[in-house]
């Protein structure tokens, strides 16, 4: 059926409106249910979509402004601090598929050509799925969301080498390959650059006049992504490579939230044409015979991958909980995946009958991972008992002797919250020991006068390493609930005696806390808007007396 362009989207919209609204009543995800609608306007469907690229353009654009804001919420300091986990699970993580895969392939009956277009294809995750889906459960400023981050650029970095790779090899000529990957070094090498350049020269002086008007500085925004995108792509990089450098370029800028915060609709917007898109592409034409060999490796992605990535970050000393939530995030196979497959098909490498069986995979391991992180912890909680012993038994970190054995507070979590009250209680003539599950974390502290040690909140056996007994305070900076709730199990268990005060992140969390007997609950969201409502109707109050002043008499203000 042939639609003009503009009745096409219309068409598009209202439908993926109708599946939101069903998937929402359903309490579905909006992901998975505008996937099924991109299928059904798809070719297998309506048709809609195969007879107009617009949905393919909205979509990329999408992907740009998706990756430009996941870089703009990045600074350089989290970059490093992230950087070591984040490389060493995206290449261990690669690795670990390619091999296993290329096996299971074999043992499926495939030939080594096929077995390793599938091996991988599982083995890259979506980048774009796993930002939104963290970016609406308001994990991307977790720990496991920077590191997922992190590890899932290392895997985009990877795929553009192995497409040059596979180019080469079609190719046939004995030099493509080593040339190739010196080419695309030199380039990606020249895009960094180009991009600092105008990180540390550009930006600050255009910046500040272009911000006189929100509107243009909005506009600047989207062009911005989108040519640096554009630039990527034509220097044979992926567009999200060069939309995440564009985002991480005004990172470091005043301006990063004043852009963000006008940008984040427009990406919601953009993004349900990716999904569209997706679901319209996918290609099912020998699904029904495959239907056993695309459940193996969907398992196989959705239980192996996680595995490994926890396997890594417990042996890099990371608690067994924020692999867990890490690795959900490699449960599935990328857009990326199917890419390749095309290539695949192009060069002649490959039949339908392959690029079918990936499909099939995705759409499994998408839905099948979406769930899985939309419930991540609610599925460790009934895993726990078997994941612990995942962990690798280590050593906790010694308390630091520079201040003493004894300290009148410990105080968990040092993040933006727990940065400041330890500081604040240092300089009040407290001694704080800072305790903290990002080792790199706490190396950045150890260079402040708060004394740290490395440790979860929820580890009972850590508690016996601390000096419980000579502390007076206990406080939890964590505004996790379940967490509170087994750090207060394991302090009763260990009889302390002190006083200890929890963080809690809405009302609802406030109360359960309170009905433990808790001593102190603090709210930093509520105790923030109480402080900012006061000095409003201060400024208000004294605003409102202008009038009994007369005339040229300012009012007067409330002091400071």
């Amino acid at each position: 059926m042939e639609l003009h362009p503009f009745a096409t989207i219309a068409a598009v919209l209202a439908t993926a409106t109708v599946g939101g609204v069903i998937a929402t009543r359903l309490r579905q995800p909006l992901i998975v249910a505008f996937i099924i609608v991109g299928i059904g306007v798809g070719p297998v469907g309506f048709g809609w979509v195969s007879s107009d690229g617009t949905v393919d353009l909205l979509a990329r654009l999408g992907i740009a402004i998706l990756l430009f804001l996941v870089g703009l919420r990045l600074d350089l300091q989290m970059i490093r601090s992230t950087g070591p986990v984040a490389v060493a699970t995206g290449l261990g993580q690669v690795l670990f598929t390619s091999v296993v895969g290329y096996f299971l392939a074999l043992g499926l009956g495939m030939d080594s050509v096929t077995a390793i277009y599938v091996a991988v294809a599982l083995t890259f995750s979506s980048t774009i799925i796993i930002v939104k889906l963290l970016s609406d459960k308001r994990e991307l400023d977790q720990l496991h969301g920077r590191i997922a981050v992190g590890f899932l650029i290392v895997q985009d970095i990877v795929v553009v080498l192995v497409m040059i790779a596979l180019t080469a090899f079609g190719q046939n000529t004995g030099d493509s390959l080593g040339l190739g990957i010196v080419e695309v070094i030199g380039k990606g090498a020249a895009l960094i650059a180009g991009t600092w350049l105008m990180m540390r020269y550009v930006l600050p002086r255009l910046l500040p006049q272009i911000a006189q008007s929100q509107e243009l500085l909005m506009l600047f925004g989207v062009s911005y992504a989108v040519a640096v995108a554009a630039l990527s792509e034509c220097l044979g990089f992926s567009s999200e490579v060069g939309a995440f450098l564009a985002g991480v370029s005004l990172a470091g800028t005043r301006f990063r939230d004043a852009v963000g915060a006008r940008l984040t609709s427009l990406r919601d917007f953009l993004l349900l044409f990716f999904f569209l898109n997706l679901g319209a592409h996918l290609d099912f034409t020998d699904a029904g015979r495959q239907l056993l060999d695309a459940s193996i490796l969907s398992a196989f992605v959705l239980i192996g991958n996680p595995l490994i990535v926890i396997a890594i970050m417990a042996a890099m000393r990371y608690p067994v909980r924020i692999g867990f939530l890490a690795g959900l995030t490699v449960a599935q196979i990328s857009e990326f995946s199917l890419i390749l497959a095309a290539l695949g098909l192009s060069l002649g490498h490959i039949t339908n009958a392959t690029v079918s069986l990936i499909t099939v995979v995705g759409l499994i391991t998408i839905g099948g991972s979406t769930y899985m992180i939309m419930y991540s912890h609610q599925l460790y909680a009934r895993l726990e008992r078997w994941l612990v012993k995942l962990e690798r038994k280590r050593q906790h970190a010694p308390v630091p002797d520079d201040h003493g054995d004894d300290y009148d507070v410990i105080l968990f979590g040092l993040g933006r919250f727990g940065s400041h009250v330890a500081e604040r209680l240092t300089d009040a003539g407290h001694r704080v020991l800072g305790v903290d599950f990002d080792p790199h974390g706490i190396t950045a502290h150890r260079r402040s006068r708060v004394a740290t040690a490395f440790g979860s909140a929820e580890d009972i056996d850590l508690l016996e390493a601390l000096p419980l007994e000579r502390a007076k305070y206990v406080i939890s900076a964590i505004p996790v609930l379940q967490t509170n709730l087994a750090l207060l199990q394991g302090l009763r268990t260990h009889h302390f005696g002190g006083a200890i005060a929890l963080t809690a992140h809405t009302r609802i969390d406030a109360d359960r806390l309170r009905a433990t007997g808790v001593d102190i609950v603090l709210e930093p969201f509520s105790a923030a808007a109480h402080s900012t409502s006061e000095t409003l109707h201060d400024l208000l109050t004294a605003d409102n007396g202008t009038a009994d002043n007369g005339p040229g008499h300012p009012p007067d203000r409330p002091s400071r």
